[in-house]
């Protein structure tokens, strides 16, 4: 079994298993590749939070939900999200740019999925280790 090496492995080759990643991964986000069309993050939502009501402007973005039970919330502004569908185990996501989006944590364990933007939307090595500091984070939107 392949070890994760925490650090954004970007604009080089790379092999990863990503489920381990994902199930490894503790902090809020890591990010563990960042190209020039596509990012990828791991991502850990804590029970009762969620990703945080959001857009991407002009960002693709994927999530697949390893571990956990969710609500996915989608839709053309922030005040109609018209599309509400329970996630879990081995759901995939898909949010087309320009959408509103969030995924809140369901249930009493850990949310854990991974993500992957076209284009990136974060930083290079983005590691935030709770929401809270990707709140606080100044680089972000």
């Amino acid at each position: 079994m392949m070890e994760i090496d925490w650090k954004d492995h970007g604009k080089q080759p790379y092999v990863i298993d990503i489920e381990k990643a994902t199930l490894d991964n503790d902090n809020y986000r890591t990010t563990l590749w960042t190209g020039e069309k596509l990012q990828l993050t791991v991502m850990t939502i804590q029970p009762g939070d969620d990703i945080g009501l959001e857009v991407h402007h002009g960002i693709d973005q994927f999530l697949r939900i390893e571990e956990g039970k969710g609500l996915c919330q989608m839709g053309p502004s922030k005040d109609n999200l018209d599309v509400e569908v329970e996630v879990g185990d081995d759901s995939g996501i898909f949010v087309p740019a320009d959408m509103w989006h969030n995924v809140t944590n369901k249930s009493d364990k850990p949310l854990k999925l991974y993500t992957i933007y076209a284009s990136p939307d974060h930083l290079p090595g983005t590691v935030h280790p709770t929401h809270e500091d990707a709140e606080n984070d100044p680089n972000e939107h």
